[in-house]
Order: structure tokens, then C-alpha cells, then sequence
């Protein structure tokens, strides 16, 4: 999910649409996914030396695991907390392995399909109730939340309009929504904010957004095809053009950071870049939302260097977290990404950056690990309440013309 625009105020009558990012980051469960998850684990290791790091990242290749943080194998290091996502056939191997190393572990999850069973909330009602009853407070499919937008974009046409930027890899609209967003309660405010404007793109990878919904609930990638591999996808995230497959990210089609076979190959990420392209003299801020970590980050990603307008981003940071941290005391991390969570080249962050739009942010949303990619739909709204007065107080300190 992409959120990017010319600021404008973030009320609650914006955290409807918070609550949908959400969605794009959480999929759902289609069937509980044929109890394909019987018995998998979720591990948790930090390496205490670089001897260790290098044995756990071997036998993660061997296992072939799911890597739930950090973004690639080749990112464990001495220090990194790393969350792994093992299959049932492979728990009993790699916690042998462990305890003959000697290597520290806890488990997070001891059956990931019981606690994707227990978060299930999908009864038959729900796909077929009015629109106007959408419910925020839950994860929705794809389909249900392209409905809510033409549903916004005709009942509320006054203030939302909505188009394509293009067609996904299996030719899939691209929506974004450009949102015209009131301010009722301070008149200068809402005076200031007249001029200003969000476009928000509440799923950014709709191929790999629907797949996660019918076959497996842990996709992240596109679904494009590689004519030489049978794996699937692209991370999006380090398909761009900036310092494309350089340092965090990975050449091999199979591998979840897989750069992809050029930048912008992937239509999604063409879009994208092109949308901002054609707008970025009017675009002042550029916002991305992930999940897991609790952090929010800004440039660089791709290198360990100070960004020439680093005062007046970190400053926009800290008050965004404190203001975060205020609403229930969740604690996010702040700072560039290269030294705060991890270099990895090829950004859609850096990449906005770098392509003039002077500040970008990207949000690495709740929790720190111990749901991880299975937040329940109870933890929604109040992430997303905490999160959009973070995304206000950003708004705000910008529009004070900062340096």
C-alpha cells in the first residue's frame, strides 16, 4: 500500500480509511487455507555473535524458511532480532540444530494454523451485507474493498474521486482515491488546509493481495512469472530505481527480496513511478505503511548517509511518534532506515526522495513481533487511531514550511 499526496488535515473522518490500509496489510484466511499451516512455528532468535548469524543464516537457506523479519537472510547479523517462520516438517530439524549449537531461541507461535483459526472472523454474513454497513473493524478481501471505494467515490463525490494509474500484472485495476478531507473544529486550520490534498492508495499489490486471501496467507511479493525460474513475484519494495539490487536486496527469482529482473518491471511498481512522476512539482510528502516493527523511518535506506533536510524530517518524526506513544502508549522507533532497520536498496521511500519530493516517510506499523503478520482485528482501529495523529502531526510540522 502507497499513500502519497500534497498533505491535508488527517481527522476521524480519515480513520476510515486507516482502517483499510490495515486490510492491505493483514490478508485474510480463504477456507483457513486448507490447514496448510498445521504445526508450523514462529521462532524467535538474535544472534550473539557473527559466528552465530552466519550458522543460522546457512540453515535458514537450507530449510528454506519463511523470514518473517528481518526483509533477508543476507540482513542477520550479530544483534538483529530474527523472527522465522518454520514449516511443521522442518521445526523438529532446525530446533535440534539449535539446542546442539547452543543458540537461544523462544517461540512466538507454536501452531500458526491454530492462531489463524482463532482469528478467524469470517462468517457467511459478511461478504454479502450492504456497503453501507461496511465494517472497519475487520479485514477485508479485495474485492470487498474495491466495492467500499466505488461505494465512497459515488455517495461522497463531493470530496473523493477515484481513478486508475493502470492495470497489475494480472491485469487488476491500479485505484487510487484523491481526498478532499474537512477540518470542522479551528477555523485558521481549516482555512490553512483548504488548498491541500491526499491521494491515497489503499493496495498497492493487488496481485499478490489476493493471492494471500485464496492459497497463502504469507505472500508478499507480485505475482509476475519469471521465464527461467518456476518461483514467482518481485518485492515491490526494492524494484525501484535507486540503487536497484545493490546491498538488502537479492537477484535470485525464489528469494522474497528478489529485486526483480530490471527496475520497474513490475507494472505495479511502473505505475506508481509514473503517477509521481507526472505530479511530483506538486507533491510535497510521500507515505508508505508496512508491518511488522513499530517504527517510522526516512531516508536513507540504501546507504548509511544524513539526508541534506535530516533537522527538519527528524523533527517531524519525533513529534509524530510522542504523538503516537500519547494515544496508547505504543512506542515506535524513529530514524533513517538504513541505521534504525536495515540497509536494503531499490525503495519506493528512497526513491520518491531522490526523485524530489522532500519528505518521505515509511510507517513500519504494530506490533514488535509477538502477533507479527497475524495482528488481530481487535488491535485495528486503535493502530490506526494512534497512527493517523502521527500522520496529522507530520502534516502539520510540513506545512510550517520547514527548511
Amino acid at each position: 500500500m502507497k499513500f502519497f499526496g500534497k498533505p491535508r488535515s488527517q481527522t476521524a473522518a480519515f480513520l476510515p480509511l486507516c482502517l483499510l490500509f490495515l486490510r492491505s496489510l493483514s490478508p485474510g484466511h480463504s477456507h483457513l487455507y486448507s490447514n496448510r499451516y498445521a504445526g508450523d512455528k514462529v521462532i524467535r532468535l538474535t544472534p550473539n555473535t557473527e559466528e552465530e548469524a552466519f550458522v543460522l543464516k546457512k540453515i535458514c537457506h537450507q530449510l528454506k524458511v519463511d523470514l518473517w523479519q528481518p526483509g533477508g537472510v543476507s540482513q542477520i547479523s550479530q544483534g538483529t532480532v530474527t523472527d522465522i517462520h518454520v514449516p511443521h516438517n522442518g521445526s523438529r530439524a532446525l530446533l535440534t540444530f539449535l539446542q546442539e549449537a547452543n543458540i537461544q531461541y523462544k517461540i512466538l507461535i507454536e501452531d500458526l494454523q491454530k492462531v489463524l483459526e482463532k482469528g478467524s472472523s469470517l462468517p457467511a454474513w459478511r461478504s454479502r451485507r450492504s456497503l453501507s454497513g461496511y465494517n472497519y473493524e475487520v479485514y477485508h478481501s479485495l474485492e470487498e474493498i474495491q466495492n467500499w471505494m466505488h461505494h465512497l467515490n459515488k455517495t461522497h463525490s463531493g470530496l473523493i474521486h477515484m481513478f486508475s494509474i493502470g492495470k497489475s500484472y494480472e491485469g487488476r485495476s491500479l485505484y487510487v482515491l484523491k481526498a478532499l478531507l474537512t477540518y470542522r473544529s479551528d477555523p485558521t486550520m481549516r482555512k490553512t488546509l483548504n488548498h491541500l490534498y491526499f491521494y491515497i492508495m489503499p493496495v498497492f499489490n493487488v496481485d499478490g493481495y489476493h493471492f494471500s486471501w485464496t492459497n497463502d496467507r504469507f505472500w508478499r511479493k507480485t505475482r509476475s512469472r519469471n521465464s527461467r525460474f518456476r518461483c514467482r513475484g518481485v518485492d515491490a519494495n526494492r524494484n525501484w530505481r535507486v540503487k536497484w539490487c545493490d546491498e538488502g536486496a537479492s537477484m535470485h527469482p525464489c528469494d522474497d527480496t528478489y529485486c526483480g529482473p530490471f527496475p520497474e518491471s513490475e507494472p505495479e511498481v511502473k505505475a506508481v513511478a509514473n503517477f509521481l512522476r507526472k505530479h511530483r512539482k506538486h507533491i510535497t510528502a510521500y507515505l508508505s505503511f508496512h508491518a511488522y516493527a513499530q517504527m517510522l523511518l526516512y531516508p536513507y535506506s540504501y546507504k548509511y548517509a544524513t539526508i541534506p533536510n535530516f533537522s527538519c524530517v527528524e523533527s517531524a518524526a519525533y513529534k509524530a511518534v510522542n504523538a503516537l506513544r500519547s494515544v496508547h502508549g505504543v512506542q515506535y522507533r524513529y530514524g533513517p532506515a538504513s541505521s534504525t532497520l536495515y540497509v536494503s536498496s531499490g525503495s519506493s521511500m528512497d526513491w520518491a526522495y531522490k526523485n524530489g519530493i522532500p519528505y518521505t516517510f515509511a510507517f513500519e506499523l504494530r506490533d514488535t513481533g509477538h502477533f507479527g503478520f497475524l495482528l488481530p482485528e481487535t488491535l485495528i482501529k486503535p493502530t490506526c487511531t494512534e497512527t493517523m495523529l502521527a500522520v496529522k502531526n507530520i502534516t502539520m510540522h510540513l506545512l510550517k514550511k520547514c527548511p
